[in-house]
């Protein structure tokens, strides 16, 4: 997972995968707890350039340019 929109769609799969019964609760669980941290250290990263009014170059956010 190198941007949110990987984050997003390995979610949506982990998603199937949990109404298919391919994967366990308690691992849902722990994937999802680590998808909001990393989603929330990007949060305090955008609001903290944001304050210094600066434009923060973010790798996890930027989109491929594929898509």
């Amino acid at each position: 997972m190198k941007t949110a929109s990987s984050m997003r769609d390995d979610l949506a799969k982990l998603y199937e995968d949990l109404r298919a019964g391919r994967v366990d609760r308690k691992d849902v669980k722990e994937m999802t707890n680590i998808a909001g941290k990393i989603i929330s250290s990007a949060a305090v990263q955008v609001k903290y350039f944001a304050e210094r009014k600066e434009r923060p170059d973010i790798a996890f956010l930027n989109e491929p340019e594929s898509r």
